[in-house]
């Protein structure tokens, strides 16, 4: 694939993503939030394997993926914590 391809299903993902992210019922962040948490954890799988199987290109690469995935997991559970405690009780 050539760049200016990569780049152009790169662009059209994006615009798909945001239409389908803005359509989302406000019931249904809490469970999407979850599934997407373990989407970021197989990324994290094929970022450590991108970046121990690549030469140097590929273990930078596979470093950063396998950051942001993990910024992407942990702040996907605080965020999920955060509105599961907004539904429970207050307790006297």
């Amino acid at each position: 694939m050539t760049l200016i391809t990569s780049i152009i299903i790169f662009t059209l993902a994006m615009f798909v993503g945001i239409e389908l992210i803005t359509k989302v019922p406000v019931l249904l962040h809490t469970p999407l939030m979850s599934g997407s948490n373990a989407i970021s954890g197989i990324i994290i799988i094929g970022a450590l394997a991108a970046a121990g199987a690549g030469g140097t290109l590929g273990a930078v690469a596979g470093s950063i993926a396998v950051t942001a995935a993990t910024i992407n997991v942990v702040g996907g559970f605080l965020v999920t914590d955060r509105m599961l405690r907004m539904f429970r009780g207050k307790r006297k």
